[in-house]
């Protein structure tokens, strides 16, 4: 039996298994969900995290702290028999090893291992590993990584199934390709059977470790031109760190980018390399609400299996699709008053933004000019915000810290709620409950965005810059609105002005019409997410698997 390794630093299956950060992770574990329904031979490697990424609190002020409750594996998993025995600082350290079978709809298992270090045999050192995502400094990374790629290949010693090739899911996962090399596959093998997909747009973004460091770590599976080749695969560093992605890409003849735009600027990273685009989907049974779920078995009944009818949702009658969106809205205004205790009014158009607390993301930019948001929507309109900040990036705390003291000088004319520990759950509620879902990135360092996939499935227009997977999707005034006219330099009043521009002009007077205007933004919108689901991403990654030998 031969399968195709899928390997992937963190994974979203269930909100609860805390096992992903965000897009990256959720967007892992749609894959393999999609992958289950299309029934490919794809077995997904990870590590469990027992204290998973953190769990968010938010004072008065919008002040994050973290705590992180131990997760108990066998309430998600299934722990098998297989232990990990991988060399690693002059001694042996072992991670037993967890799986969830995920099940498509016509039956096929796409089963997923969680590599867990928390065994008895371990130092306390070793057992601490892999407590946290993306916890820890360089020390503790690097040795993530390695227990990633060099134990994730040897699970398939121990599963008995033979890699038909390996699908690396960014750059911590790049070690899989040295084990590889060391196990007597030639860099010819390697390159024909590995894909490589890359996420991040900005240099800051990859890993990169001291080559002393990562000597120490691998030892002689580390090959004598690993500088040389980091450097010609177009490192900004000229290869003075060790670039996991560089490394990986130079290793690869296949690597994908996640959106169009995507692609391009990654060949703008790595010399010489043709990065194919696959942009992202979301796996439309998990993201479509459970009320549009009911509408859509009623009105597109294929859409499960076939979800390209999703085309066709310019035929759902109007009355039927107000009806499912009020009780979504509905929902969502309950939420927000368990959570936050802000009263929302059901009249008020309901602007939507959640994601990673990352500054690139601007996630207070709606607020530059209080005054003017005041004018536009005093008594119209109100925001609920939710996501976390990566407990070390002070930049992305201040943005939270930010948006509490403009709720607090708008309170009285705009609601603002600010919904704490975001998830998998929350992500759902919000993308099928408010009324229009806000983007505004410093294009173009937003890889894909698929919360706004989410939104559009659930019959939410878009209101974005002109950034990751909206480029290919947008129809201003007929699924959303573009804000500005993509354009690439930073210029934050300039933004601002757009975002305000759109909203005077554009949402809140087709809000506010009484005929179908908005009732046809909403099918328009469902109907473009046909382009953007899992099936279809995954039919694109067949593209590359197909050539593994």
């Amino acid at each position: 039996m031969s399968a195709i390794g899928y390997f992937t630093a963190e994974i979203g299956l269930w909100s609860d298994l805390h096992t992903y950060s965000g897009g990256l992770g959720v967007l892992a574990g749609d894959h393999v969900k999609s992958a289950a329904d299309a029934e490919i031979p794809l077995i997904g490697v990870t590590l469990l995290y027992r204290e998973g990424y953190s769990r968010q609190h938010l004072d008065s002020d919008g002040v994050q702290s973290e705590t992180y409750p131990v997760l108990d594996p066998s309430e998600f998993l299934e722990e098998t028999a297989i232990t990990i025995e991988i060399p690693l600082d002059n001694q042996t350290i072992y991670a037993r090893v967890w799986r969830a079978n995920i099940v498509g709809q016509t039956g096929h298992k796409v089963p997923v291992y969680f590599l867990d270090t928390t065994h008895e045999n371990n130092s306390q050192y070793h057992q601490e590993i892999g407590q946290r995502l993306y916890g820890g400094d360089d020390d503790t990374r690097i040795r993530q990584e390695y227990l990633l790629g060099v134990g994730g290949i040897q699970l398939f010693d121990h599963l008995q199934i033979e890699l038909k090739g390996i699908h690396l899911n960014e750059g911590h996962c790049t070690f899989a390709m040295l084990e590889l090399l060391s196990r007597g596959w030639s860099r010819e093998e390697l390159a024909q059977n590995s894909l490589f997909t890359t996420h991040t747009p900005v240099p800051a973004g990859h890993d990169r470790f001291d080559w002393s460091l990562v000597r120490e770590i691998m030892g002689e599976k580390l090959p004598e031109d690993a500088q040389e080749l980091v450097r010609n695969a177009g490192d900004s560093e000229g290869g003075n760190r060790c670039s996991m992605s560089h490394l990986a890409v130079a290793l690869s003849t296949s690597v994908n980018a996640v959106s169009i735009l995507n692609a391009e600027v990654a060949e703008t990273m790595f010399s010489e390399m043709k990065i194919r685009p696959i942009t992202n989907g979301v796996h439309h049974p998990t993201w479509t609400s459970s009320t549009m779920t009911k509408l859509f078995d009623e009105h597109l009944p294929e859409w499960k299996a076939n979800p390209t009818q999703l085309n066709e949702a310019r035929n759902i009658p109007v009355e039927a699709l107000r009806q499912a969106r009020n009780e979504n809205r509905k929902l969502l205004r309950k939420l927000v008053k368990e959570e936050t205790g802000v009263e929302f009014e059901e009249h008020r158009l309901t602007i939507g933004f959640a994601r990673r607390f990352a500054t690139y993301k601007r996630a207070n930019l709606v607020f530059h000019d209080l005054e003017k948001l005041r004018e536009i929507g005093a008594g119209k309109i109100q925001f609920v915000f939710s996501g976390k900040a990566h407990p070390k990036d002070e930049g992305g705390k201040q943005l939270i810290r930010d948006i509490f003291a403009s709720a607090k000088t708008v309170e009285e004319e705009i609601p603002v709620a600010f919904i704490e520990n975001y998830n998998m759950d929350t992500g759902l509620a919000m993308t099928s409950g408010v009324d229009i879902w806000l983007n505004n990135p410093i294009r173009p360092l937003e890889a894909s965005g698929t919360s706004g996939m989410k939104a559009a499935m659930n019959g939410v227009p878009n209101c974005s810059i002109l950034d990751g997977w909206w480029p290919e999707a947008c129809k201003h005034g007929i699924n959303g609105w573009a804000i500005g006219n993509a354009e690439d330099d930073r210029n934050d009043p300039r933004d601002a002005a757009n975002i305000y521009s759109t909203l005077q002009n554009d949402v809140l007077p087709s809000w506010e019409r009484k005929d179908e205007t908005w009732a046809n933004l909403m099918r328009e919108s469902i109907a473009s997410s046909a382009g953007f689901t899992g099936q279809r991403m995954i039919e694109d990654y067949l593209h590359f698997y197909n050539k593994f030998n």
